[in-house]
């Protein structure tokens, strides 16, 4: 990463942003699939929609700002959509299965929390008025899925996850 200048940095953060939700256009109709909970596939498919959203806003922060975004891999969200993948894979199908879910998806979420705050607020040193306008736009977005996810963790899923009887281990 040759990054000299704080404007370096943006431009390095909004690329690793634009691959990371790159990805997860590929992840969540996986998710939205393997989750059991209509109202979690439903979560899913809405945030799928927001996240192509977000590649477009990133797309207009780039024209706006007259910049070329970097060909890089996020390997942060490489790592958080394999969690993911783990827990379809790993996790037999119901309410378990929903709260390993959003277990990495909220993963994923506070990972895009912590990068477009720290992009708003490199922005926002760098002037670019109307781009962090863009960008917290995406934020509060994120924060709001988080919340979503939490609601339906906390009203429904871990309940439904409790009743499941545990196996007793072998001795």
């Amino acid at each position: 990463m040759a990054v000299k200048t704080l404007e370096d940095l943006f431009v390095h953060a909004l690329s690793d942003m634009y691959n990371a939700e790159k990805q997860l256009t590929k992840a969540l109709p996986k998710m939205a699939k393997a989750a059991a909970n209509p109202k979690l596939a439903d979560a899913f498919t809405t945030h799928l929609g927001e996240t192509e959203g977000q590649i477009e806003r990133i797309d207009r922060v780039v024209e706006l700002l007259e910049i070329k975004l970097k060909r890089i891999k996020c390997a942060a969200m490489e790592g958080l959509v394999e969690e993911g993948k783990e827990a379809i894979d790993e996790v037999e199908e119901g309410p378990v299965r929903d709260a390993a879910l959003i277990n990495a998806a909220q993963k994923v979420e506070h990972y895009e929390i912590a990068s477009y705050g720290t992009l708003c607020a490199l922005g926002k040193q760098l002037g670019y008025t109307d781009a962090v306008k863009l960008l917290h736009e995406t934020l509060a977005e994120e924060k709001a899925t988080d919340e979503k996810l939490s609601m339906l963790a906390e009203g429904e899923t871990n309940r439904d996850a409790g009743r499941v009887p545990a196996k007793k281990a072998a001795n």
